[in-house]
């Protein structure tokens, strides 16, 4: 007997008929870099709505610290960023995709400059570059210190209100994608949302473009904000859409270890700056792992933190930052995080761990951001295109989001017609169950431990069985409820 979640098309009941209906040549699920350039771009031809889950700027984009990796300056090449990034996906990447956006990259830069986005500057008004793990150069472009995300939601979010065809939604949480049947790859026809002011609604487009962000929240540990739940991957799966890679996740090294605190990220451009790890004998550990110590790619450094723990007890290392002149002027935003706790990164040892950080795989696309169900596109993490392969090199993620979401909304916009999107009726009949009430926050949080425990940084093939043996379990009386 199948699983049960692998018959349910739909999450909640509903017939569209009787639900608000709004109309739009695209609809873009996700507010971060990658939605909004694409929205940006789709704009150009035709109307286009942008469904933030919570608060506009709540994304794993404004969260980012680093910056943006990108080839600008003379003593660097594509082709280098090209071969970092080869090499940090342990030789699984996509070298066409990795040569998609290492190229682009730049010009994607220089748009942002041109739409008035402050990168960090030295005295003499020239742009200025760091270096993060997997870097063979410097070759990432920040903003505010550590507020390079925020800064790129800030720039985004006012080009798209520029835009007189763009709407922003936001508390309007996406259900479902739907679908011109309940038959598998159906092409999608819009979504279901629900806006906490006006209730469950329809919005009906020609294009939808996925760009809901990641899963971080199915971990106990991470780094993402509490919207990252991996709702865009789910709700194209339900839809039919092909997933690809998604045993890739990439754990941060360095996240503040606080117990009972929300893990902080501590930014790989910290280690960029000369920051060093330690075990509780106060020795540096990382040169006799990678011959990059500390500035190794993540996947490497987080899997040594893990067995520093594992050989010495304790729920973390050290982050060695008290001969780094001027921290606080670098990174403004992790030097108040420390100073919430008591900590001053000039005299005192930083406590970190690692934590789930970006999902890796996704919804599977080309290079135009074109899923295999009609009318369904995803870009920046929700998405797939191999660029990644197991491991992503640090700041490209903002990058790809740039690069994609920009030929993404160029695809949108070239496909809209003079046509009018015709609603038609779409129900979805589900029975409540009889058995015993839910604690979805007990669910919640069960789901997590388990997922940390058994399929984080180190799984073994016991682990990751019990896991699906207990996820089966689960769904017996989790997925017969209606939510």
């Amino acid at each position: 007997m199948p699983p049960i979640y692998d018959e349910r098309r739909y999450l909640i009941p509903f017939r569209t008929g009787l639900l608000p209906q709004i109309f739009c040549d695209t609809l873009v699920l996700g507010s971060g870099v990658a939605g909004l350039r694409a929205a940006i771009g789709a704009a150009v031809g035709g109307d286009v709505i942008v469904c933030a889950k919570e608060s506009i700027t709540l994304t794993n984009t404004a969260w980012a610290q680093g910056g943006i990796a990108g080839v600008l300056r003379a003593d660097d090449s594509i082709e280098a960023h090209i071969e970092d990034t080869m090499v940090a996906g342990a030789g699984l990447c996509d070298e066409p995709a990795v040569r998609l956006v290492c190229t682009e990259g730049p010009k994607r830069i220089r748009e942002l400059i041109e739409w008035g986005m402050e990168f960090d500057k030295d005295a003499d008004g020239k742009l200025m570059v760091g270096r993060e793990g997997g870097h063979n150069a410097s070759r990432i472009f920040h903003a505010g210190g550590d507020g390079t995300g925020m800064e790129l939601e800030r720039c985004l979010i006012e080009r798209a209100k520029a835009e007189p065809r763009i709407r922003l939604f936001d508390h309007c949480f996406v259900i479902d994608l739907l679908t011109a049947s309940d038959e598998i790859g159906s092409p999608v026809v819009g979504a279901i949302t629900w806006h906490t002011r006006y209730g469950l609604q329809v919005i009906w487009a020609r294009t939808t473009i996925l760009a809901a962000g990641g899963a971080g929240q199915i971990y106990r540990e991470t780094s993402n904000p509490r919207v990252a739940t991996s709702d865009g991957i789910s709700m194209a799966y339900r839809a039919g859409a092909s997933l690809a890679d998604m045993e890739f996740v990439q754990f941060h090294p360095t996240t503040l270890y606080v117990p009972g605190a929300a893990r902080a990220l501590i930014s790989e451009a910290v280690r960029g700056e000369g920051a060093h790890l330690l075990d509780h004998a106060g020795n540096r550990f990382m040169h006799t792992v990678h011959e990059l110590g500390e500035l190794a790619p993540r996947d490497i450094v987080s899997r040594a933190i893990i067995k520093q723990i594992a050989i010495q007890g304790g729920k973390h290392v050290w982050l060695d930052c008290r001969h780094i002149e001027g921290f606080d002027k670098r990174f403004p935003g992790i030097f108040a995080t420390l100073d919430s706790f008591g900590l001053d990164p000039a005299r005192d040892l930083i406590p970190v761990h690692p934590a789930a950080h970006y999902t890796i795989g996704g919804v599977r696309t080309d290079l135009r951001g074109w899923s295999d169900v009609e009318n369904l596109m995803a870009v920046g993490e929700v998405s797939c295109t191999g660029l990644h392969g197991a491991n992503r090199l640090a700041s490209n993620s903002l990058l790809e989001g740039l690069v994609m979401g920009a030929i993404a909304g160029e695809e949108a916009a070239g496909r809209n017609t003079d046509h009018p999107v015709r609603p038609f009726t779409v129900v979805s009949s589900i029975q409540n169950s009889s058995r015993a009430e839910l604690d979805l926050g007990d669910v919640r949080s069960s789901l997590q431990s388990a997922m940390w425990i058994n399929a984080g940084i180190e799984r073994t093939g016991s682990k990751l069985a019990d896991v699906a043996d207990m996820f089966d379990f689960w769904a017996r009386y989790t997925l017969d409820k209606v939510f």
